[in-house]
């Protein structure tokens, strides 16, 4: 492994061992030192990469933003590549958007992107690290939602760039209700889903 390898794989670490604690704890509780111990990387080196303090919080952000839909994403091109039939497909689409949304591991899985998003609104350099993310991802998104339409399993008089904002509008969304002292359950919720993405589904 060459010195840039290293170094890479090195600063993973550290962003790794951030956010392990910022999906449990507030990020003014984050201290370098302890990361540092943690981890056994060098002090002078995590500041050289990272610049300050709010730079490693940041990039730890900017990695956790776009990891958390990673293997939503690949779970969906999985299922559009893999379904022979119409029905095989919504079949499994149905599943896998009412799994996406359930369950309290989703739900911190929510909280944190709206913190990240939050966190933003009052950090320029975030916001450009998050945004050029968020691109990123639509666009695979889009590509997975093109590839339902040249099946003819999409509607196609809309654009698979609305489709693919649409789908993450109902995914991420129901952060408003989780912070309600009476949410809807998550069979509620996946029924409401499937009523809702319907309305994205070819009929044949």
């Amino acid at each position: 492994m060459n010195k840039q390898n290293r170094s890479t794989a090195v600063m993973k670490t550290v962003l790794d061992a951030v956010a392990i604690r910022l999906m449990t704890t507030d990020e003014t509780l984050i201290r370098i030192p302890e990361i540092c111990e943690a981890t056994g990387v060098n002090y002078g080196s995590v500041y050289h990469h990272f610049g300050s303090r709010e730079g490693v919080i940041d990039a730890t952000y900017e990695m956790m933003f776009t990891s958390l839909v990673e293997q939503d994403l690949a779970s969906l091109m999985r299922i559009s590549q893999a379904a022979q039939s119409f029905d095989e497909y919504l079949m499994s689409l149905q599943g896998a958007i009412g799994t996406f949304a359930s369950g309290a591991e989703r739900q911190a899985r929510r909280a944190i992107r709206t913190r990240i998003i939050a966190a933003a609104m009052t950090r320029p350099a975030l916001m450009e690290g998050i945004s050029t993310a968020q691109r990123k991802i639509t666009d695979e998104l889009t590509h997975i939602v093109e590839y339902g339409q040249t099946r003819g399993w999409l509607r196609s008089d809309m654009s698979a760039h609305s489709i693919a904002v649409i789908v993450q509008v109902l995914l991420v969304g129901r952060s408003v209700d989780d912070i309600s002292t009476a949410p809807i359950g998550d069979d509620e919720w996946s029924r409401s889903m499937q009523f809702l993405l319907s309305d994205l589904i070819a009929h044949q």
